[in-house]
């Protein structure tokens, strides 16, 4: 497993964003839509072999990336919460490292 700053999942989300922004524009349909398409085998992908390929990358990166995001948040938040006593909570900057998968 690798070590990943919040930084670095935060870079990766903008360049995979942009990235399956700009094949949903090209080819009107969502990411999510394309790649259940794509994971069933049902896009002819002769012509658009490397698209698809490129497109389905970036999606998985996208999905995995805000997964890593949101466990972090979720223990970043349990974490203050437990060392904040009752009232209101204080967020401070900070820029953890985390193990992805």
């Amino acid at each position: 497993m690798a070590e990943i700053t919040i930084g670095e999942i935060i870079d990766d989300l903008r360049v995979a964003e942009e990235t399956v922004r700009r094949f949903e524009r090209r080819y009107w349909i969502t990411s999510e839509q394309f790649y259940e398409l794509y994971s069933q085998g049902l896009l002819d992908n002769g012509e658009q072999a490397e698209d698809f390929s490129e497109w389905a990358g970036f999606y998985k990166l996208k999905r995995r990336r805000e997964l890593a995001f949101r466990k972090l948040g979720k223990k970043r938040l349990e974490d203050i919460k437990s060392l904040t006593p009752k009232g209101i909570i204080r967020l401070q900057p900070q820029e953890p490292e985390v193990e992805v998968v």
